[in-house]
């Protein structure tokens, strides 16, 4: 056993002073993200894409349904969308689902709900003739309710990487 000396307990609590300052300066998701969210309801065959939080503050779980159509004109599959009790996503959803479930998608142009602001005969994908016919994919929103705790953030962000 080793003797204990003040120039040993000096040099141990250095070396703890300098655990706790790195550690206090490592920022945690729960600081990143102060909310948290329920998980939503999911039907058989759905997949939890995110969750969008609007710049007004709206918080929307984006559901991806199953199924997929291709070779359909917009107004077609925006058709079959509500069929399935869905609709297309929007630019900003079809990013997330692009950044976050390539594997459910082929390398082809899929159909978004967005009309072109300057000619109302476009719809977006990367602004093609409403008649063309390219793939479709549906989602659903669900709104998401919040609190102030932390937990429920950091657990979907990790279970969402899996």
């Amino acid at each position: 056993m080793s003797t204990v000396t003040l120039d040993l307990i000096k040099t141990k609590q250095a070396e703890l002073n300098a655990m706790i300052a790195r550690f206090e300066a490592t920022k945690s998701v729960q600081d990143l993200f102060p909310i948290t969210f329920g998980a939503p309801q999911l039907n058989e065959g759905e997949r939890w894409v995110g969750t969008i939080i609007s710049a007004g503050g709206k918080k929307e779980h984006v559901i991806l349904l199953p199924g997929e159509k291709d070779d359909i004109n917009w107004k077609d599959a925006t058709e079959w969308a509500a069929s399935i009790g869905g609709q297309l996503p929007d630019r900003v959803e079809s990013a997330l689902l692009y950044s976050c479930m390539k594997d459910e998608f082929k390398e082809e142009a899929y159909w978004t709900c967005e009309t072109h602001t300057g000619n109302a005969e476009w719809a977006y994908q990367n602004t093609s003739y409403k008649t063309s016919e390219l793939r479709a994919r549906a989602v659903r929103k669900a709104l998401c309710t919040t609190t102030k705790t932390t937990k429920g953030v950091s657990d979907a962000i990790h279970a969402h990487r899996r």
